[in-house]
């Protein structure tokens, strides 16, 4: 049972629909945004992401519980959202140091906990990248760094996001069936290690802890999971924590990631809603781009909406309320 302040449970209420689901936006991508822009043969400028942004943050948040945005790109489209909607912004910079090993995790430089929170932040979010596997001396920085910004965000009296980020310091490739043997393991102990009192955190945003393109009957690729182990890894990540805990949709097709969410729910999986990004609105960049603001307007308005109003159908079946993970200490 995860312990909390007055201050941050009424917090957790701007981000949750009234029976304490998440049903939030994310689109606090930088780098990968800019990637996208760049795969259509356009250079990105900083105008771009501010623009679609707040385009989507205009269209999409009146069907969304909160969203996710960066302070960098993303202050507009937090003023630009429907005020029904809570905020969270992001603390972290985006990408890593591919040069270092580790991945090691860093803040934006002049932003703080309490700044985020004076923009009107409802939450904070971190993302960190994180491999059980790799040595103790790099695991250990990672471990203190939590724990600092847990304590910021105490001391602000701002609920703690979590996004937590598995990978293989020795395979490159996420997507591959190799990584795909070992990812359940790592996403468990993952969920397990930052689920301890030290780190402070209130809410985890996890993947899945299967890649779901390999599930026998489901994915397209050659299994490597039955169905029957993949449930088995869901329902062992749903019992290595206490803490509520989002879905994050890693950039899957917005099919993929409703179907994801069902065999959740089959799992026994008490998760407490999404973070859903790109499988929302990444196919409206090319619109934008193509054809101009308009043109990306008319998408959100019509494939952006239903992706996230069904998303929320789906959502509504399968999650559990967070309302029954916690309890107020003051």
């Amino acid at each position: 049972m995860l312990k909390i302040t007055s201050a941050k449970k009424a917090a957790m209420e701007r981000l949750s629909t009234k029976n304490g689901i998440i049903e939030a936006l994310a689109i606090d991508q930088r780098g990968a945004l800019k990637k996208m822009i760049t795969a259509l043969g356009e250079e990105p400028t900083d105008q771009h992401i501010i623009d679609f942004k707040t385009m989507v943050s205009e269209e999409l948040t009146p069907y969304a519980s909160a969203i996710l945005l960066d302070p960098e790109y993303g202050v507009p489209a937090a003023k630009a959202r429907d005020q029904d909607a809570g905020l969270l912004l992001a603390y972290e910079k985006t990408g890593y140091d591919a040069s270092t090993p580790g991945r090691l995790p860093d803040l934006l430089e002049d932003w703080s906990a309490w700044r985020l929170k004076e923009k009107g932040a409802d939450a904070v979010k971190f993302l960190l990248y994180y491999d059980v596997d790799e040595p103790n001396e790099i695991n250990h920085l990672k471990h203190v760094f939590v724990e600092r910004l847990g304590s910021e965000c105490v001391g602000e009296d701002i609920p703690f996001y979590l996004e937590l980020v598995s990978y293989d310091a020795k395979l490159t490739d996420a997507t591959s069936s190799e990584y795909a043997k070992i990812k359940p393991d790592k996403v468990i102990k993952m969920m397990k290690e930052f689920s301890k009192p030290q780190y402070k955190v209130d809410v985890l945003k996890v993947e899945v802890p299967v890649n779901m393109n390999y599930v026998e009957g489901i994915g397209s690729e050659k299994s490597v999971y039955s169905k029957a182990d993949a449930l088995t890894y869901f329902k062992q990540q749903s019992d290595a924590t206490d803490l509520p805990f989002i879905f994050l949709s890693a950039g899957v097709s917005a099919k993929m990631f409703q179907d994801t969410l069902l065999f959740a729910k089959e799992a026994g999986s008490t998760f407490n809603g999404v973070l859903c990004g790109r499988a929302t609105w990444k196919d409206g960049v090319a619109p934008f781009i193509e054809n101009g603001e308009e043109a990306g307007r008319q998408w959100l308005r019509t494939e952006g909406k239903k992706h996230i109003q069904q998303l929320n159908e789906i959502v509504e079946q399968t999650a559990c309320s967070w309302y029954e993970k916690v309890e107020v200490t003051d």
